[in-house]
């Protein structure tokens, strides 16, 4: 049976904070680096030598891990049990990337096929705003994408693009250049809309629940900013949210996208 309890509570955490740190200057050499690496799928290795760790520290992770249920836990996220104990909510983000447990299946929706979809939608609306058949409210086609959120669903978007975008600009891919709105700071909010082409700026709002206080309050900058313009704000802004959220189904927004790991 699944427990859960704050790592703190976990007697093997107690022995992993006893370890004695690892001096990475001193330890990091040609052997290390050739020992301390794992190969992955798709060509891919993950190297850890430089990570403050040792055989002892590992071990130690290692039976934090099983006492933890690490991997038991894992399969009932997977599975589609109720991860989050404190809100009683589904955990189905991990969906998205594929279904390794078999169907999870809520409220007779298999919510795998309900990701396809979402994913379906985005492309098919991405390739509509390269393509120019959505257009601002001028009719002057997007030519940047900006994004407003905070915490991780600013992080995840920007961190895609800085890996992404040097390589898509090398290989003549660089459809749209991409912005980011993410601090409650209105002169943070300003120097970046101070850059922008309103007329081909396409501001996408991301907020799981719809009620992220401070992406609200930028999403009322940006509309403002481009209703003083002269421009259509709806028909400049997209969202990414969950269909529990007052975002759903909102006509302010070209469309939205959904993200439903929020289900109560």
């Amino acid at each position: 049976m699944i427990q859960f309890k704050n790592l703190d509570a976990a007697e093997s955490f107690s022995i992993l904070t006893a370890c004695p740190r690892v001096d990475i200057a001193k330890a990091l050499n040609p052997e290390r680096i050739g020992s301390y690496s794992l190969r992955l799928p798709e060509g891919f290795c993950f190297n850890y030598a430089a990570s403050p760790v040792d055989a002892k520290i590992l071990a130690a992770l290692q039976n934090l891990a099983d006492e933890q249920q690490l991997v038991e836990k894992y399969r009932a996220l997977a599975s589609g049990t109720r991860m989050n104990t404190n809100e009683n909510r589904l955990v189905l983000h991990h969906l998205a990337r594929g279904s390794l447990a078999g169907p999870v299946i809520v409220d007779g929706a298999d919510m795998r096929a309900f990701y396809e979809g979402e994913q379906t939608k985005a492309a098919n609306f991405a390739a509509a705003v390269h393509s120019g058949a959505v257009a601002g409210s001028t009719g002057k086609r997007f030519r940047t994408a900006v994004q407003i959120g905070i915490g991780g669903s600013d992080l995840g978007p920007r961190a895609a693009y800085i890996a992404l975008e040097r390589w898509a600009r090398a290989e003549g891919r660089l459809r749209m250049e991409a912005r980011f709105i993410s601090n409650v700071d209105p002169d943070d909010a300003d120097s970046c809309l101070g850059k922008l082409d309103l007329e081909t700026s396409l501001f996408i709002l991301v907020s799981k629940s719809g009620t992220t206080q401070e992406t609200l309050a930028n999403e009322t900058m940006v509309r403002n900013r481009l209703e003083a313009a002269g421009l259509e704000s709806s028909r400049h802004m997209a969202a990414v949210t969950s269909r529990t959220s007052p975002l759903a189904q909102n006509p302010d927004y070209i469309t939205t996208f959904y993200i439903d790991d929020f289900i109560g």
